[in-house]
């Protein structure tokens, strides 16, 4: 089972750079989109998806946050958000239940500039520790997205230039560090625990990807003893289509 997350930054605009043509060359059997800005209405979907399950949870706001989830396999169950009214305006979290694990697909908000958001983001990476957690109570857990940190130095290209900026602060890098702490794996450290250059998010100024100037903010997790059915993660930075590219994980 192939499972890929992309932040598509607008997936009407993704539609129209390939996002069915991806899904052709892919194959995944469960595709989890993060950034989608839309509502399931104002989408015509490509007809590479026609064979997919499709599950959203879109922000109050128009054109603004949201995610999906596109999946052949129908899940038995599944919720948006987190059960939390301050924290499910915004489109940020769908959780499907498989027969061997939930998925958790969120889009963890960002603490904007100057830190403004922090004490806010503090707030939610809490509540979202404490929903995998419970959810790993019943059954293994794989969560995915864009969780808007770089963990460690090795997951962002200047980390001194960037040590008090949204997404690598001090305190948003502690908080998933607690996530992991709860009963996680980072899937792509896992297998590559010393690569370098390995990111999935550039910004669109100053040809930071052409130079490969980027950060590693798009994850696979998942419940640690459950990586006995993890075979591979993968990072797609050769897709295009958006400022952030795929990744993915390969189960057994």
């Amino acid at each position: 089972m192939r499972l890929i997350s992309w932040n598509v930054n607008g997936i009407r605009a993704t539609i129209g750079k390939g996002l069915g043509d991806f899904v052709t060359a892919e194959k995944p059997d469960i595709l989890c989109l993060q950034e989608t800005k839309a509502r399931p209405e104002q989408v015509q979907l490509p007809l590479e998806l026609g064979g997919y399950h499709g599950y959203w949870d879109s922000a109050q706001k128009p054109g603004y946050s949201g995610v999906a989830v596109f999946t052949r396999e129908q899940p038995l169950d599944f919720r948006t958000g987190l059960g939390i009214d301050e924290h499910d305006q915004e489109g940020r979290v769908l959780t499907l239940e498989y027969p061997d694990f939930h998925l958790v697909n969120v889009y963890t908000p960002n603490s904007q500039d100057a830190l403004r958001r922090l004490p806010y983001r503090m707030t939610w990476d809490h509540a979202f520790r404490r929903h995998v957690a419970e959810l790993a109570k019943t059954k293994p857990v794989v969560f995915c997205g864009d969780l808007n940190v770089a963990h460690q130095e090795i997951d962002i290209a200047r980390p001194k230039d960037n040590r008090f900026s949204a997404g690598f602060s001090d305190e948003e890098r502690a908080g998933f560090g607690e996530l992991l702490g709860a009963g996680f794996t980072d899937t792509f450290r896992h297998f590559y625990p010393d690569k370098r250059d390995a990111y999935s998010w550039w910004s669109f100024r100053g040809g930071a990807r052409e130079r490969n100037v980027g950060w590693r903010i798009d994850y696979f997790g998942v419940s640690s003893p459950f990586m006995s059915r993890v075979k591979d993660a993968e990072i797609l930075p050769h897709v295009t289509g958006s400022d952030h590219c795929p990744v993915g994980i390969t189960l057994a």
